[in-house]
């Protein structure tokens, strides 16, 4: 064993380090036989697809690829867990069922995939549960949790559609980031962990740490985008790479296509947190043109980053002679997450039969135009509060670098409710609208003028038919057929199931 020069951290997770000099047992040849999660602790791993639908095919895609990746690494199926809504490889519009792939050549990567939390169980309740170990309050699917002792690392990988300070899941309420947080900080306190990586794949994904997530948490997080802006699919439907012809739908995303495509090319046990951060924001940036593609940002412990990767991702034998770094990705055009819906939409209508046509044209028209009734409530909003002069920019106003994106978290969830009340679900294209929300909570106003102010806006229009289609099919089928459909519609559109939870 070699005689290094390393950075230790705490053994309990705590900010104490300190420089030494010595034999290190991290660093061996890639054939010794010693077991080294035996010997340096146990790699946990939580892959997130907060999505569903076949639309969203590449959030799945994203995490079932991750899966792939992790197993070649040498993790054991009771250290991963997995949530995903599982609709996309048997979904009618699959041209190839039962296999999902992540790359316009790749492999099937749902072969295998442990099937944790799918379904309804793909909640933020249970995501937490597991993080923090917690059996008694998981609820459904498999029970597994990441039940980590002190010197274990965890890789925590999230693929969704996402907003200012909010991820996406498929069954409501969302995540927020100040939830999320605390979820970790408490993870800290309890000791158990050594060290760990999130890699989180969302629009204004930045946002979810800005300004919030500590630096002492021996967390290292990276972001497909900043808290300002959108990230990208790939391999989508008249793009470059294109997916094989018979697909409607991005197979990728291009932030987490980047950080898994390079996994799969390098010796990991060679490569740095740092180099891997490097390539993946150069590919993810399109070479650094910015032309569909985001800023990849870091946040928390980055001392952590001059570690090898194969600490997290394990270490696959067939990548023992690949280099550390140096291997070269052609441009990817990348796809608006927020238009990566109406891509699909348009290609199934292309595709459709003439018994179909009229229905996928309508749920495209119906989308446009919710679209467009969000955009303009969330504008007029911004002048009744705030006046015709300034109104506008300060509802769409940012804050700086370093500042998170609201005072108050939890008048931040409840402008967001008393929104979707008034005026109809967000969807995913209307989380972007998140910040308007936080603004309004930044500026103080009374939530009396608040809800009087949304309620003038939208009068109570466009409530049902823009949200998630199968909900509006849901809530509709609770109506007797005969009664009143308005009122009692109009109660279960806001509400998630049968259980009254709020969209937020």
């Amino acid at each position: 064993m070699p005689f290094v020069l390393s950075y230790e951290a705490s053994a309990r997770g705590g900010s104490a380090h300190r420089w030494r000099w010595g034999w290190d047992p991290l660093i061996r040849s890639p054939v010794d036989d010693v077991d080294e999660q035996m010997t340096n602790g146990t790699r946990w791993a939580v892959l997130v697809a907060g999505s569903n639908g076949y639309g969203n095919y590449r959030h799945q895609a994203d995490v079932c690829h991750a899966y792939q990746v992790l197993k070649k690494g040498g993790l054991n199926d009771e250290n991963i867990v997995v949530f995903m809504y599982d609709d996309i490889a048997t979904s009618e519009l699959n041209p190839r069922p039962g296999v999902i792939i992540n790359n316009p050549k790749g492999d099937n990567v749902y072969a295998g995939v442990p099937k944790d939390y799918t379904g309804k169980d793909v909640t933020v309740d249970n995501l937490f549960a597991v993080l923090l170990g917690d059996k008694s309050s998981v609820k459904g699917g498999s029970g597994k949790v990441v039940d980590s002792k002190p010197n274990d690392r965890i890789f925590l990988f999230y693929s969704d559609h996402g907003g200012p300070g909010v991820l996406g899941m498929p069954n409501t309420p969302h995540l927020v980031a100040k939830d999320l947080v605390d979820v970790l900080k408490k993870k800290h306190a309890m000791g158990t962990y050594k060290e760990m990586v999130v890699y989180l794949e969302a629009c204004e994904s930045g946002s979810i740490f800005e300004g919030i997530l500590p630096e002492d948490l021996n967390i290292y997080a990276t972001t497909a985008s900043g808290a300002q802006e959108n990230s990208y699919g790939t391999y989508c439907p008249g793009t470059e790479p294109s997916p094989p012809p018979e697909y409607i739908t991005c197979l990728g995303d291009l932030y987490s296509v980047a950080w898994m495509e390079d996994s799969e090319t390098h010796n990991l046990k060679k490569e740095s947190l740092e180099q891997q951060f490097n390539k993946v924001k150069k590919r993810t940036s399109n070479a650094n043109t910015y032309n569909s593609g985001s800023h990849v940002m870091e946040y928390g412990s980055k001392d952590i980053k001059p570690e090898k990767v194969y600490l997290y991702l394990g270490f696959d034998p067939a990548t023992i002679s690949l280099p550390a770094n140096h291997v070269h990705f052609d441009k990817m055009d990348g796809v608006d997450q927020r238009d990566a819906d109406l891509i699909f939409l348009w290609q199934r209508y292309k595709k459709s039969t003439e018994s179909t046509r009229a229905e996928v044209m309508r749920e495209i028209t119906e989308t446009l135009t919710h679209r467009g009734h969000l955009d303009s409530s969330i504008d007029m909003i911004g002048v009744l509060l705030f006046g015709p002069q300034n109104g506008r920019s300060i509802i769409h106003s940012a804050r700086g670098r370093g500042m998170p994106l609201v005072d108050d978290w939890e008048c931040f969830k409840s402008t967001a409710r008393l929104f979707e009340k008034h005026c109809g679900v967000l969807t995913q294209y209307g989380m972007k609208h998140m910040r308007a929300f936080a603004n309004i909570c930044n500026s103080l106003v009374e939530k009396t003028t608040v809800e009087e102010v949304f309620m003038a806006t939208c009068g109570g229009k466009n409530l049902g038919p823009y949200g998630t289609f199968a909900a509006a099919l849901w809530c509709a089928s609770l109506v007797p057929t005969g009664n009143d459909l308005s009122s009692s519609f109009e109660d279960c559109i806001f509400y998630d199931r049968k259980d009254g939870t709020p969209m937020m």
